[in-house]
């Protein structure tokens, strides 16, 4: 009766093997297939590198607060004069078509939403990297942003400043912000910075949404000069961000390795249980 269970084992086991090849095989395709219809093949490479376009976080480390830029006014300010609590920084330039408008209307949906208050526990300051970009446009930026808020919001609680290219280039890399000019546009990522009241860096968030939880309680982490790290940076394992379609996008081959992991995993641990069951079962008979 050994022998018979024997062979039956071995019978099985083939035939989970077998499926899971095939699984493996259809999983595998399926991912390739859809991560060549989500971002199809270039036939050149990108003129850019993550790291050139990407984000170095730099917790802890002071902006550069001194350069002099331009409010909306055409007066010359800095950071250093601006920034005495908590801050929410972000970089754009305003003839940007791509992710700079998703991303701060994400910034005016959970102002809206918060329940911190706006020139008491936070302020934003927006600064342009395009030295293009003139007080003029700032003011009309800010004008129209400003009217999307639906909650009692003091203008002086969200700035729009302007500067020259080695001002502003010298604010983005000390926060770790990386952006490349391609033609008349640049490449860039998205996210803001939260700034204690000295200018010290304390946290990230990426994308452009955000939820209102997260930044009050990034607001009084930065009240104190508390550094956290990134907890949602492992979002990047099934998400990339497409600087040349100043999007996020699927990763579908990556997503597809996990499923095909986590199956062949899930099938080992099958096999395992009913090896033991088997092997139990053949000695009671015995």
């Amino acid at each position: 009766m050994t022998p018979h269970l024997t062979a039956k084992r071995f019978s099985n086991i083939i035939n989970h093997c077998s499926s899971l090849l095939l699984v493996i095989g259809f999983t595998t395709s399926l991912s390739i297939s859809l991560h060549s219809q989500a971002t199809p093949t270039p036939s050149t490479p990108p003129p850019f590198t993550v790291e050139e376009v990407g984000i170095n976080e730099r917790l802890g480390q002071l902006a550069a607060l001194d350069g002099m830029l331009k409010d909306e006014d055409g007066k010359s300010v800095s950071l250093r004069t601006l920034i005495n609590k908590p801050t929410i920084l972000t970089l754009n330039y305003f003839r940007c078509a791509g992710i700079c408008t998703p991303q701060l209307n994400g910034v005016v949906d959970v102002l809206n939403k918060t329940q911190a208050e706006p020139g008491k526990d936070f302020q934003v300051i927006t600064v342009s990297f395009d030295e293009r970009d003139t007080s003029e446009i700032a003011a009309q930026k800010r004008t129209n942003y400003l009217r999307e808020i639906t909650r009692p919001f003091p203008p002086t609680a969200w700035r729009f400043l302007t500067g020259d290219a080695a001002t502003t280039r010298a604010i983005a890399d000390s926060v770790g912000f990386k952006f490349k000019k391609q033609g008349d546009d640049f490449i860039h990522a998205g996210a803001i910075m939260f700034l204690s009241p000295k200018g010290e860096v304390t946290r990230y968030m990426y994308g452009v949404t955000y939820l209102p939880a997260d930044l009050q309680l990034a607001a009084q982490e930065a009240a104190r000069s508390e550094a956290r790290p990134t907890i949602n940076k492992w979002l990047k394992i099934c998400f990339s961000y497409d600087p040349e379609g100043r999007r996020y996008v699927i990763n579908f081959t990556r997503i597809g390795a996990f499923i095909v992991l986590g199956g062949a995993l899930t099938f080992l641990l099958v096999l395992l249980r009913k090896g033991r069951r088997t092997k139990s079962e053949s000695k009671e008979k015995a």
